[in-house]
């Protein structure tokens, strides 16, 4: 392991193959992980799949079970061979249940198949109703959706289980506000989750694009580039854009976009608003 974090491969691969062969089942389980990382950085994705598949307990098992997936989802099999090793993996182990369908969530997530990820965590939900994390991405999928009320019934449990997410509060808040719908609960929701995490980001945006909504263009303003100086996201420099072009500040605004889209290439975001404004 200090060979690997000095990042000497030549050193670390032998000894964990001897690992792997002597060791206890613990020690093997640790060896097989890390030559899963070996050959998965190698880009020997065969081999990688082979090492990890053989973690069965410890520490790094779910770690493990969710990479062969990706991978699996890389190769041939594609998504229905990797859904299948997270399934199985979530019946041979289910304290990892919870994190092996997520994992499943995701990967449909991530290939635009946004209803049949919701659908996998509304059956997870029905078993385990007070699941903050699974409500939450429940809520993100059913607002991709087009269904904001199931993402405000969503996002309003996660408040009650957890008071403290500012996420959850931000989420809804930036929901209203977007839709320039509800505007005066949106500020509450968002000041709320500006108390809880007054340096984010997103919810400086976020507080900065419902100001805008009620017309306090100087306080949209100040709120957004305060997000902007602490990140350089694609969706806080289309609303920072927009605001300043509103100000009249339509050089800066292209400025700022001109440098985001170097950024963020091909940003829908970004594409949307400035053919917004200059068509």
């Amino acid at each position: 392991i200090l060979a690997l974090q000095q990042e000497d491969f030549a050193t670390a691969e032998p000894l964990l193959q001897r690992l792997l062969e002597r060791g206890d089942n613990s020690e093997r389980n640790v060896a097989a992980y890390y030559l899963g990382q070996i050959a998965d950085d190698r880009g020997d994705s065969v081999a990688a799949i082979g090492y990890l598949r053989q973690v069965t307990a410890g520490e790094q098992l779910i770690a493990a079970q969710i990479r062969v997936a990706q991978l699996l989802l890389k190769q041939g099999g594609g998504m229905g061979a990797a859904r299948e090793h997270l399934q199985t993996a979530a019946r041979r182990h289910p304290a990892g249940e919870m994190q092996f369908v997520l994992a499943e969530a995701q990967m449909l997530r991530d290939a635009g198949r946004d209803a049949e990820a919701l659908e996998i965590l509304d059956r997870v939900l029905k078993q385990q109703p007070d699941q903050a994390d699974v409500l939450y991405d429940a809520a993100m999928l059913a607002e991709k959706l087009g269904q904001v009320d199931v993402m405000e019934r969503n996002l309003r449990r996660v408040m009650a289980l957890k008071p403290d997410n500012a996420h959850a509060y931000n989420a809804l808040g930036y929901t209203f506000a977007d839709r320039n719908i509800r505007l005066d609960e949106a500020r509450q929701l968002l000041d709320k989750a500006l108390s809880l995490a007054p340096d984010d980001p997103f919810i400086l945006d976020s507080m900065g694009w419902v100001l805008y909504r009620q017309g306090d263009l100087q306080g949209a303003l100040n709120h957004l580039q305060k997000a902007y100086g602490k990140k350089q996201d694609a969706e806080i420099a289309a609303h920072l854009g927009e605001v300043l072009w509103v100000l009249g500040r339509q050089d800066d605004a292209r400025v700022l976009w001109r440098e985001a889209l170097k950024r963020h290439p091909g940003n829908a975001e970004l594409t949307a608003v400035i053919k917004k404004f200059l068509p």
